[in-house]
């Protein structure tokens, strides 16, 4: 099923029993951010949760969890519940090759309903705003799309970049946002401050199911989400016009802010709990100045819970992170099988691959780390043999176990980047990377005793089928 909005999306949670209502009233804090944290426990069917009694507001509904499960992610793309997530990402793959699918514009999108302007915009008026760690800075929005533009190419659609950074509410009008270098809306505030200007954007809240994810998917830098949303959902992305701006929007989104990211402005922002489970510390980060507010009529806000792995944010962005890195190392290795990056959005890969040649398993491990996402995120890479498969932990471990031998089988490269919000970085940007290969040596690597390797049964596929079949039928 398609969803153009986030309500038609919670209406599919609700009937396949993947959405739960809270009917008692609760505190905005501790409340929602300990359920968020503890539907996360619940495992890969855990459900969004729905609240619209919430203590200090009159009329606020409030949805956590949307993607927070393996069942939720399957619902948004439209695959059953019971989905394992080996297929969600082939199926993944397998979409990403229609890319891309134009998108469809539309006139009247319901976030025209309401607007607020200059001396009445409020965004406290508009969202309910809480904590959602007990460490965090303030008030953050955390899952919405931002929406820029290239500043010296506004007219190629590829380039208008619709990503999710985290923003921290500082006032009625204002935000402070985090443009990580590596991520595109960086290299368009770069631009627009390199010409003196400010960056207009457009940050869109409650958005359909998939625009969440293609939002938080590396994608190259003049590719355009949109036209991937179309491509995953089977079905053209609706998208309407943001009046302030002129940026393209998600058509069906809940609320739409309008603003600029004000040139050469820093101010203090954070502390913040984030994907690394850490909390990140306060820094100097952009200021956003909010000239419009556009709202549908009772919104429904969604926040993102982060923490200690496993939350919400690692099944979002675990098939994004996973299928493009996949996909770049395909294009230029076509002996690469398959990628796991679902671990702290691709801090550490899993990589399985033939190989050419000795040494070869080590080099695609490099370029691995030199992929748009690899460059800010991958500093642990585990490279396997094709018969390994990297979403089989038992497997990998086996591979580490009897594969690596730390004489030949690290590397250990110096002073690379990664994300500033890595806690092990020192300092802060600048990492050691590791690659590990856990693969079977090959000529002219000769080492190690690997020529008698115990493969399975033939029949051993025919009869796993069979016990299926028998298991279920009970």
């Amino acid at each position: 099923m398609v969803h153009d909005d986030l309500r038609s999306f919670l209406d599919t949670l609700e009937k396949d029993g993947q959405l739960l209502r809270i009917p008692e009233q609760v505190d905005p804090e501790p409340d929602l951010g300990a359920a968020a944290n503890a539907a996360a426990r619940l495992g890969d069917k855990a459900p969004a949760l729905y609240f619209d009694n919430i203590t200090g507001f009159t009329d606020a509904r409030v949805a956590l969890n949307v993607h927070g499960s393996w069942a939720n992610h399957a619902l948004a793309l439209g695959l059953p519940s019971e989905t394992p997530v080996r297929e969600q990402v082939t199926e993944f793959i397998r979409r990403w090759e229609t890319f891309p699918v134009p998108v469809e514009r539309r006139e009247n999108p319901p976030w025209a309903e309401n607007v607020l302007e200059g001396e009445d915009v409020d965004l406290f008026k508009v969202l309910p705003l809480f904590r959602l760690n007990d460490g965090d800075g303030g008030f953050y929005l955390d899952k919405a799309a931002v929406v820029s533009r290239d500043p010296e190419d506004p007219g190629d659609f590829g380039k208008q970049n619709v990503g999710v950074y985290r923003m921290e509410v500082k006032g009625r009008a204002k935000l402070g946002l985090q443009p990580v270098p590596m991520h595109d809306i960086a290299l368009h505030l770069n631009k627009a401050e390199q010409a003196g200007e400010d960056l207009p954007v457009a940050i869109t809240l409650g958005n359909e199911p998939v625009i969440s994810i293609v939002a938080a998917t590396p994608m190259a830098y003049d590719q355009s989400e949109y036209e991937m949303a179309g491509a995953l959902r089977g079905a053209p992305a609706p998208v309407a016009t943001a009046p302030l701006t002129g940026l393209d929007v998600p058509w069906g989104s809940e609320v739409v802010l309008e603003g600029v990211i004000e040139g050469r402005k820093r101010e203090i922002e954070g502390p913040f709990g984030e994907f690394t489970g850490h909390y990140s510390g306060g820094r100097n980060m952009t200021v956003v100045r909010i000239d419009r507010i556009s709202f549908r009529s009772n919104p429904v806000f969604e926040t993102l819970y982060l923490g200690m792995p496993w939350t919400e944010v690692d099944y979002l962005i675990g098939a994004s992170t996973c299928v493009p890195i996949q996909q770049q190392l395909k294009a230029e290795f076509p002996e690469v099988q398959a990628v796991n990056a679902m671990y702290t959005h691709g801090l550490l890969a899993i990589i399985s691959t033939k190989k050419r040649y000795g040494g070869f398993a080590k080099a695609v491990g490099m370029r691995a780390m030199t992929t748009p996402h690899g460059l800010g995120y991958l500093k642990l890479v585990i490279m396997v043999d094709e018969d390994v498969d990297p979403f089989n932990l038992p497997q990998v471990m086996w591979a580490l176990s009897t594969k690596v031998n730390a004489a030949g089988d690290l590397v250990n490269i110096p002073n690379l980047p990664v994300l500033e919000l890595d806690p092990g970085s020192q300092p802060a940007g600048i990492t050691n990377k590791l690659i590990i290969d856990a693969t079977t040596p090959v000529a002219p690597d000769n080492r190690g005793h690997y020529s008698q390797p115990v493969r399975d049964l033939p029949e051993a596929d025919a009869w796993l089928t069979r016990l299926r079949g028998m298991l279920a039928d009970r």
